[in-house]
């Protein structure tokens, strides 16, 4: 991920829900409108949230230490996941709790004007916000989908920041809806109804972020283009004959592990084989620059014991049966 990119999509929705919380928690000083409040506080959650990320991104840049020799690049994940935390509890739950309130207690808007303009404000700044998310993504989405985008994507902020201002977005248009219905009908329950949506909304969207953190929290591979040109790095024809199996694992959005077994003619000697090991190394970072750990094995291919199978317990986290007739 470019670090300057999801920097500037972070700050440029940081601004944006600071002016946002305040313009919605006066309109329901103003109003009384739960929509208003409910939108108030999810800004305020969304603030906290981006400033959440920047802290995350702050601290995944430490050195590594002896205690954690890997760095510290999975902080950005961690807080990535706090922020989809947030999102449910102080976004999500408040608003159905506001929701359910102002159903059960439904009184009558007062200045409504305040809630209509602050709104339509809060929709524009929005979506300068949104825009700004989207442009920075497109430089790294390529040509997958939105979908494969936010599914696959390595480093969290973006498609967070993405999610979020779409929901913002969205939450907006339905308490504008709220708000109108109620106004046309005369009955705030509509207003409760439409808090109620943007609790569901952000729980929702909660949901997804966190089911996306919690698999770059667990640890995920490179991806098949990465891959692939990992492999093609590895085998030079000549000393490294094959990979028996291979494993990779990001240790950050920027920072990728890779370990592999590589199959080496058995009439070299070890100073061929180690000088082999390093062009290896050298191939593989000039293919995929994030691969900055490198751990490789070498080992005699055996047609016999590939045949055999794959032992998971001879390697931990060993050979798929794909990986056997490497």
């Amino acid at each position: 991920m470019s670090a300057s990119g999801g920097t500037k999509a972070i700050v440029a929705a940081l601004a944006a829900n600071l002016a946002i919380a305040v313009a919605k928690f006066v309109a329901f000083l103003f109003s009384g409108s739960s929509s208003m409040l409910a939108e108030s506080v999810h800004s305020l959650a969304d603030s906290g949230n981006q400033a959440l990320l920047l802290l995350g991104g702050k601290k995944a840049k430490r050195e590594a230490t002896p205690q954690h020799p890997f760095g510290y690049g999975r902080e950005r994940y961690i807080y990535a996941f706090l922020v989809s935390i947030v999102l449910f509890s102080v976004g999500g739950m408040f608003a159905l709790y506001e929701g359910y309130e102002k159903i059960k207690h439904p009184h009558e808007l007062t200045n409504w004007y305040w809630p209509v303009g602050v709104l339509v404000f809060a929709i524009i700044a929005e979506t300068f916000s949104f825009r700004t998310a989207i442009k920075e993504s497109n430089v790294l989405r390529g040509r997958r989908s939105w979908t494969e985008f936010v599914r696959h994507a390595k480093a969290p902020e973006l498609p967070v920041v993405l999610l979020e201002d779409l929901g913002a977005l969205v939450g907006l248009v339905l308490a504008l809806g709220g708000v109108g219905l109620a106004l046309l009908t005369g009955d705030s329950v509509w207003d409760g109804i439409g808090t109620l949506c943007i609790g569901i909304l952000l729980i929702l969207i909660a949901l997804v972020l966190a089911a996306e953190t919690k698999s770059l929290l667990l640890g995920e591979s490179a991806g098949v283009e990465e891959t692939q040109k990992i492999e093609t790095a590895l085998v030079d024809g000549d000393t490294v004959t094959g990979i028996i199996h291979m494993r990779t694992l990001h240790l950050g959005p920027e920072e990728l592990l890779v370990a592999a077994k590589i199959a080496v003619r058995h009439e070299e000697t070890a100073t061929e084989i180690a000088a082999a090991i390093n062009a290896a190394e050298s191939r593989i970072r000039e293919a995929v620059p994030i691969a900055r750990v490198i751990y490789l094995e070498p080992d005699i291919y055996s047609e016999t014991e590939a045949a055999k199978g794959p032992d998971p317990e001879a390697t931990p986290g060993g050979p798929t049966p794909s990986d056997a007739g490497h």
